[in-house]
């Protein structure tokens, strides 16, 4: 089965693997990259049938569509996730916990419940989609995933998912509507160990505050954030979505954030080296560096790491601060910087700082490099 995917971040952050909803694709999701590629590898993918994965003929089951994301990860060699699935992307995170709780480091379920819907209900649908095509439910979808003034203020976007809906491929989205329509995790989910985050809308009315209660009562160690949406919670709120992802995951406070973004940078044998150091001199300057390089700088979202780097290993090289040099030289590869751009920094740094600086930063970058084993 051919599963469309795109894997974005800098090589040594933990993945964050994005589910898409039914009637979506994995572009639900591009608004909240910026704000989580700080933190994390972001992996997101087409449920089999949606966008540009394969719509097979065979009936789905969740079961199925849960595999898919395991024989994906086999295929990029990811031995675990951080998993946030919407609605039945939803359904495919609560079958992985169930199943497959060794492949997840967390877990986030969105705007979903242990039994959506009735039958009734979705042979309906199916029925409809079968005859009609996609157009004939695209108001009542609308309606059922954003708020009304999220619709009034937010014509860019609410076009762009419609036209997105509009574009399912009827095979996939009714095979999909069959695997919701046969999900029941009810029995199930008191079997769910991993640490789970339950989010919905206040006004969603498919999947809302009381079915997320309900599962929070089932999974053992979980909690529900509830926001201002309804179905598509994170379409309409990416900002605030993020938020609680990376609160969950990293932690709320600016020194957690910090720390993981100085790991995933330098490494945890610079940082554990560094925090072994610490005494009653320096540790309030090492607090300091966590909390405002790396928890305040390095967190925002309108630079990726890669570039930051870059831009880092330039005004090292201006301002002959050798030690750090070294240090960001070695870190740049975490942030997947090659040989070749480090090569054309110092030969840019060759005409704005001048011929002795670049200099030196050359044969300081060759001494890593052969540490290195590059």
């Amino acid at each position: 089965m051919k599963t469309n995917y795109k894997i974005q971040g800098t090589p040594n952050s933990p993945v964050l693997m994005f589910s898409n909803s039914l009637g979506t694709d994995m572009s639900m999701w591009d608004e909240l990259i910026p704000y989580l590629l700080p933190y994390f590898r972001v992996l997101q993918y087409d449920t089999r049938g949606h966008g540009s994965s394969e719509a097979t003929q065979h009936p789905y089951t969740i079961s199925l569509l849960g595999q898919d994301v395991i024989d994906l990860l086999d295929k990029l060699n990811l031995d675990k996730v951080y998993f946030c699935g919407l609605s039945m992307g939803g359904l495919i995170g609560q079958w992985l916990g169930i199943n497959h709780p060794d492949r997840l480091l967390k877990l986030i379920i969105s705007n979903t419940d242990s039994k959506i819907g009735n039958n009734q209900g979705w042979n309906d649908r199916i029925k409809t989609i079968s005859e009609h095509g996609m157009s004939a439910i695209i108001d009542s979808t609308l309606e059922r995933w954003f708020t009304d003034n999220f619709r009034k203020t937010n014509s860019s976007t609410v076009e762009q998912t419609k036209s997105m809906f509009l574009a399912n491929n009827t095979l996939g989205y009714t095979n999909c509507c069959a695997a919701v329509r046969d999900a029941d995790f009810r029995e199930t989910l008191k079997n769910i160990s991993t640490e789970t985050l339950i989010i919905t809308g206040n006004e969603d009315t498919v999947t809302g505050v009381n079915a997320a209660n309900k599962m929070a009562l089932e999974i053992p160690n979980s909690n529900v954030e509830i926001v201002n949406a309804r179905h598509l919670s994170s379409t309409e709120l990416p900002e605030i979505y993020s938020e609680l992802l990376i609160n969950f995951i990293i932690g709320n406070n600016v020194f957690d954030r910090g720390m993981h973004v100085r790991r995933t940078v330098l490494g945890d044998t610079h940082v554990n080296r560094s925090n072994s150091n610490k005494n009653n001199f320096n540790s309030e300057f090492q607090e300091f560096i966590s909390n405002y390089a790396w928890g305040e700088i390095w967190t925002r979202p309108g630079l990726s790491k890669h570039n930051r780097s870059l831009i880092t290993l330039a005004m090292l090289i201006a301002l002959n601060r050798t030690p750090e040099f070294k240090m960001h030289l070695r870190a740049a590869f975490n942030n997947g910087v090659t040989k070749n751009e480090i090569k054309e920094v110092i030969m840019q740094s060759g005409i704005y700082c001048g011929l002795p600086a670049a200099n030196e930063a050359i044969h300081i970058a060759e001494e890593v490099f052969k540490e290195l084993g590059l």
